[in-house]
């Protein structure tokens, strides 16, 4: 979720329900170089309260000492550690899902961490199944990064050769929910209230995560919570509500800009603008615009048309 879940996405999810979020993942040696970009991914609001900051890296003692000066810095409600994401980049830095092979390194990190952080906040970890189809070894891994101090554990049912494709093993999340005595958090397909509930029914979790479906759909957290509390699906969210959340976004993120440079912000935004328009109508033509705005004036535009063609389709 690197990109998508920054601070005002998080506000945005928080009030539509949202119950604990995490940070884009920070990497440890920015954090310890005191770099500006890295240091900006750990803000949050106490708006947004319980919020951890999720790093990644290789190296426990380093790892514990960005954990502690994000803990100075903000004081997070938790530290989480990536032992999970896919990308590339960060794979080959030895980060994320690629200690999944290095289970003496994963305990090294883990550990240092742990140590590191001591009793001022609660450190987890969120992990994948394995590294492909023949080395899934969530079970053992949960184990050690038990016996490591985490304190909670969020397991993505794919393997990092999977990425994004194919279906999640929620067979392989309840066994790691089984094999430890600590909260189990499930991550994987979970896009609307039957996925949740059946998740939580089927297996022996603690808690359900919501990743990418929110990226197109935030109003997943309240649709997901009102089908809990009732049984009862709600209506889809209207074209005229989506566009004024999108608005919001994108008025929200300019200003937040310490330089101001709208033009900056939107090409920034375009991915997240065109994930919000999916489903809407002609939303094929209005990607095609969407991926070339450079101001708001040009967002208000194609909200103002969109929602006009609707009214029309109406009549």
């Amino acid at each position: 979720m690197a990109g998508v879940t920054d601070v005002i996405f998080r506000q945005l999810c928080k009030e539509l329900g949202a119950d604990v979020m995490v940070t884009e993942f920070v990497s440890a040696e920015g954090i310890i170089q005191a770099d500006d970009r890295t240091r900006k991914y750990t803000e949050f609001t106490d708006e947004q309260r319980p919020v951890g900051v999720q790093l990644f890296g290789a190296d426990g003692e380093r790892m514990g000492e960005a954990a502690r000066k994000i803990i100075d810095w903000k004081r997070p409600d938790f530290i989480d550690i990536n032992f999970g994401c896919p990308v590339n980049k960060v794979v080959a830095r030895n980060g994320g899902s690629s200690l999944l092979k290095d289970c003496p390194v994963l305990a090294a990190v883990a550990s240092g961490v742990a140590k590191a952080v001591g009793e001022q906040v609660p450190v987890t970890a969120k992990m994948r199944i394995g590294w492909d189809e023949s080395t899934v070894n969530a079970v053992e891994v949960a184990k050690i990064l038990e016996d490591s101090g985490m304190q909670a554990i969020a397991v993505h049912g794919r393997t990092r050769a999977q990425g994004y494709g194919g279906q999640a093993d929620w067979d392989v999340i309840d066994a790691v929910a089984r094999a430890v005595s600590i909260p189990v958090i499930g991550n994987g397909d979970i896009t609307c209230g039957a996925d949740l509930l059946r998740r939580k029914t089927e297996t022996a979790v603690s808690g359900v995560m919501i990743g990418r479906a929110a990226m197109q759909n935030p109003w997943v957290f309240r649709e997901a919570k009102h089908f809990l509390e009732t049984g009862e699906i709600l209506s889809p969210v209207d074209v005229e509500e989506r566009w004024e959340l999108v608005l919001r976004h994108c008025r929200l993120a300019v200003e937040s800009r310490r330089n101001g440079d709208e033009r900056q912000t939107l090409t920034a935004m375009r991915s997240r603008l065109m994930a919000y328009c999916k489903g809407f109508p002609g939303a094929k033509e209005l990607r095609q615009k969407l991926c070339q705005v450079i101001s708001l004036t040009q967002v208000e535009d194609l909200a103002a048309f969109s929602l006009g063609q609707v009214e029309l389709a109406e009549l």
